[in-house]
């Protein structure tokens, strides 16, 4: 009687431990060495400081952005 009552309390015990899901990270890979896949975000918007048409791209995978001027 004592060792099914072992049994079941080391098995409640290892059933409690379960960790939550977690989302992974969205990892940068190319990213970090230089390789963006820009796209137009914003097109042909006029900057007041320049004084230019500016177009704003932004990368699809990590969301770091630059300003190309026209």
């Amino acid at each position: 009687m004592l060792g099914s009552f072992l049994y079941f309390t080391f098995r409640r015990q290892r059933m409690s431990n379960v960790l939550p899901f977690q989302k992974p990270v969205k990892a940068k890979g190319l990213c970090q060495h230089g390789f963006h896949k820009w796209k137009i975000w914003q097109d042909k918007q006029f900057d007041v400081q320049q004084g230019k048409l500016v177009t704003v791209l932004r990368c699809e995978r990590c969301g770091e952005q630059k300003v190309k001027a026209q």
